[in-house]
């Protein structure tokens, strides 16, 4: 992708936009955190936003909107969705990164699947789910890519609310598994990266 405008949603520390920044691209962020917001600022002389900021920034500004790990967390699912819609320029990409309910470590763990992470996580998604929300906000389901380290996280993780002996073996076993089922269909890894582009 070309360089650009980049918008981080739920930037937390900005790491990630410091990245960004440091290669090239002109950066904003929105964060609900103020701690989090100051910790950037310090560290990185990044102005990040309040998330109220979201709705108040220009239409079609951004060549690409970015969220990880965040959409789980958000209230109102549906406006943001139409937000970032409105604020990407016709061919600007979104792209999200959510736990994945439909993923092999999921279906093995059950309600024991740490990911489910209640209450902080509102929204459960699977691909068919992400793929009908982006379409019912004028998006087009592009790509989606593996997050492969979260197989082994999640499923460590997951050993450890089971309260299984041998816990961290285990999580690494089934996590390799979740893993190596991700090569052949992303589809079925812990964490899914969607590339959404505007129909």
């Amino acid at each position: 992708m070309r360089k650009g405008e980049i918008l981080d949603v739920g930037t937390g520390t900005g790491f990630f936009l410091n990245e960004m920044d440091e290669n090239g691209w002109r950066v904003t962020g929105t964060e609900k955190s103020g701690d989090a917001r100051d910790f950037a600022k310090k560290e990185f002389n990044l102005d990040n936003l309040p998330s109220e900021s979201l709705f108040r920034l220009k239409e079609k500004s951004f060549d690409a909107i970015t969220l990880w790990h965040v959409l789980e967390h958000i209230h109102q699912l549906n406006e943001n969705m139409a937000t970032f819609n409105r604020l990407l320029k016709s061919d600007g990409k979104l792209i999200i990164a959510v736990p994945n309910n439909d993923s092999t470590d999921a279906v093995h763990y059950k309600h024991f699947w740490a990911a489910f992470d209640v209450p902080r996580h509102i929204w459960h998604f699977a691909p068919k789910q992400m793929k009908l929300l982006g379409e019912k906000h004028g998006f087009k389901l592009n790509s989606l890519h593996t997050m492969p380290f979260d197989s082994f996280y999640v499923s460590m993780l997951s050993e450890k609310y089971k309260k299984s002996k041998l816990s961290l073996l285990k999580g690494v076993f089934y996590g390799k598994i979740s893993w190596l089922n991700s090569i052949l269909n992303p589809s079925k890894c812990s964490s899914v990266i969607y590339v959404f582009e505007k129909r």
